[in-house]
């Protein structure tokens, strides 16, 4: 490939290394869209980080929140119950937090959380992932897989998500500008 070509997706890169081969497409998912949420938010204006055009969650939110989903169902899959730190991040998604967090801030906290998932698939062994697991104070019935596999989804659905509010608010900011430049 030249340099002006893009990479294929992560899935079709290859097996990552130390990953059981049961969890790949799960760390595949999880690559991807840290690769695409990065890319996405280079350049993003921080002003807009927290605004919510036609009632969508904001990009603060779907970064926030992506981060401790992640970290909320992998504590899940280890076959761990939340901590009060975990419940309090829970309350704080999506809330524009009293300290200043920059887009660089959120980045570097959810990619540490993907980083600590690649992690901890590398050290599940492919025999529990059919293992229950509790979910919540309920402690709703899933599996080691399923909450992995949800994982993946989940992170997925809130990468498109946050590409349609930024590219809204991108939008809304060169029409601005635009309608300037005109009158």
């Amino acid at each position: 490939m030249s340099g002006t070509e893009s990479k294929p997706e992560v899935w079709l890169r290859g097996p990552l290394p130390g990953v059981p081969a049961l969890l790949q497409p799960v760390a595949h998912a999880l690559l991807q869209a840290r690769e695409e949420i990065n890319n996405l938010m280079t350049g993003f204006p921080e002003a807009l980080l927290w605004e919510s055009p036609a009632g969508l969650a904001s990009p603060g939110f779907h970064l926030q929140h992506l981060a401790g989903v992640l970290n909320r169902l992998f504590t899940y899959a280890a076959g761990g119950q939340l901590s009060q730190k975990q419940l309090e991040y829970l309350k704080s998604e999506g809330k524009v937090p009293e300290e200043e967090y920059s887009i660089d801030t959120l980045l570097k906290t959810f990619n540490r959380q993907v980083d600590d998932c690649i992690d901890q698939l590398k050290n599940t062994d492919e025999t529990i992932l059919a293992e229950g697991r509790g979910v919540g104070r309920a402690k709703l019935p899933s599996t080691v897989i399923g909450l992995y596999t949800h994982s993946a989804e989940h992170t997925m659905r809130h990468t498109g998500q946050l590409l349609v509010t930024v590219k809204v608010l991108a939008d809304r900011v060169a029409n601005e500008v635009d309608s300037r430049l005109i009158t």
